[in-house]
């Protein structure tokens, strides 16, 4: 039978090279984003900006795109107290964790996705955490992955297999992923049209995309990027 994989999607550099390697792989690949008011919104603005250079760029992926999907989970920014979902500093906390980490978003996002599976006949769900190259996110970690995989299929009585290309591997090797996958025009599409920066900046230009440059996450996409290509 034809496999199908829902990419948890974020038009951000990790998702969108899982994005690609589902497209590699499964038969029809389908994405979802989630707005949960989010301060860097302009990334779900950039959702259907990748979707379309991808299938303009690639015409086999492009056979294999299906249906993208938007959920409101907007109730997640208004019980949230962290620097994603306020105007305030990025800091680290007394627990160790930065204030940019919003508790419960991964497990919500995968649940959400897996209800959508469910219905959409999708039984792969491809997701970008990281354990290398992340700020300590509990929800990013594969006993999370694992854990999350067991509770869906038990829970839903389905056989789901989550998927995280990503979870081994630093930001200088996702960019080689890409590469590998795409080429230079997947790594220039990937430069030029996602959103990584937490401020929502798309103002300043470098050689590695766009975004404020100071943020955690553009300085983690940014030394990713130098020592990509300096290897």
């Amino acid at each position: 039978m034809p496999e199908t994989a829902l990419v948890l999607f974020s038009a951000g550099q990790d998702s969108t090279t899982c994005l690609a390697w589902a497209l590699e792989r499964f038969d029809h690949v389908e994405t979802v984003g989630f707005d949960y008011g989010q301060r860097h919104r302009v990334e779900l603005d950039m959702r259907p900006t990748v979707l379309a250079a991808l299938r303009q760029s690639f015409p086999a992926w492009g056979a294999r795109l299906g249906e993208d999907h938007l959920v409101d989970l907007g109730v997640l920014g208004k019980i949230s107290e962290t620097s994603l979902t306020r105007d305030v500093a990025i800091t680290m906390q007394a627990n160790g964790l930065p204030n940019s980490f919003v508790p419960g978003r991964n497990l919500l996002f995968l649940t959400f996705a897996a209800t959508l599976a469910y219905r959409r006949g999708a039984r792969h769900l491809v997701t970008g955490v990281c354990e290398t190259d992340f700020s300590g996110y509990p929800d990013c970690r594969d006993d999370t992955m694992k854990a999350m995989q067991l509770a869906l299929n038990l829970g839903m009585e389905a056989r789901f297999v989550i998927h995280t290309p990503l979870m081994w591997i630093d930001k200088a090797a996702t960019w080689s992923l890409a590469r590998k996958l795409g080429g230079d025009t997947l790594v220039d599409l990937i430069r030029r049209d996602t959103h990584t920066c937490y401020n929502g900046d798309r103002s300043h230009r470098h050689d590695w995309g766009l975004g404020c440059g100071t943020c955690p996450a553009c300085e983690l996409r940014a030394a990713g990027y130098r020592k990509f290509i300096a290897g």
